[in-house]
């Protein structure tokens, strides 16, 4: 496997400002999301939650689709879900925050399909499970397909921390939606893939055997667009014809067989 090295920031200062900027804002996003949650399971004891909540194979509980992950069922439940969006939503958005913003959309709606189209009828789905599985296989499958440090670097954390979840978009356990954990982590494999190049990669440290050899090509590339045959008085002559005024040959002697001496020219 290819693992670029990263180029040393031509503005270390400026560039760890930078990280430090977007980790905070990263955080900052993760925190305000959990404390909508937080909200809304406040609210949830006074209002009926079971119409936003996902109903398979019911068209009324297509509404679910959009607000089921906001709702949960046991303050555990919330807890749960909420340590996971912290750590994966972080991760996600600081080291690929465009990619995550694109993709959210896709994992929010992909947890409420699997739920509806897999689920059993007459069941309600509810939680933010899915939205955690998608963000979880997105950085896990980022950092397969991009390959810089920074990519496998996040991937080795969510892998570290919530790796169980490649178990548990399968059932397994009853009363704990895994077509919800399957829907959003296809839909974190489908922003993986579609929006791999949204944030740009880090630059690569170049060896002074690339540029060297670079440099060759680039020379090799313009001489032999700039080719031209040279002039007739400027190609070198190897070989003259002799004047006629000149030695054309010096006479050997050599005797023959009888002993007696022979001119050759």
């Amino acid at each position: 496997m290819h693992l670029d090295s990263p180029d040393v920031p031509t503005d270390p200062v400026a560039q760890a400002a930078h990280d430090r900027r977007r980790l905070s804002n990263a955080l900052k996003g993760s925190i305000a999301f959990v404390l909508l949650l937080v909200i809304v399971f406040g609210l949830q004891g006074a209002l009926d939650w079971r119409p936003f909540a996902v109903r398979p194979w019911d068209a009324a509980g297509l509404l679910g689709l959009l607000t089921a992950p906001l709702l949960h069922g046991s303050p555990g439940h919330l807890i749960a879900n909420a340590s996971a969006l912290l750590l994966l939503g972080s991760l996600a958005l600081a080291v690929y925050p465009r990619a995550t913003l694109r993709g959210l959309p896709l994992m929010w709606l992909g947890s409420g399909l699997g739920a509806w189209l897999l689920g059993d009828a007459g069941s309600h789905h509810l939680g933010a499970s899915g939205v955690t599985h998608g963000l979880m296989f997105l950085v896990f499958v980022l950092g397969l397909l991009r390959r810089d440090r920074p990519s496998i670097a996040a991937g080795m954390i969510a892998f570290l921390f919530y790796g169980g979840m490649l178990l548990t978009i399968l059932p397994q356990e009853p009363g704990v939606s895994w077509q919800s954990h399957m829907g959003g982590a296809i839909g974190g494999v489908l922003a993986a893939f579609w929006f791999r190049r949204a944030d740009p990669m880090p630059p690569r440290k170049r060896y002074s055997w690339e540029i060297e050899e670079e440099e060759a090509a680039r020379a090799a590339l313009e001489q032999r667009d700039t080719f031209e045959p040279p002039a007739p008085h400027d190609v070198p002559v190897l070989w003259e014809r002799p004047t006629p005024d000149e030695t054309r040959g010096v006479v050997l002697r050599f005797p023959d067989r009888r002993g007696e001496g022979r001119e050759e020219r």
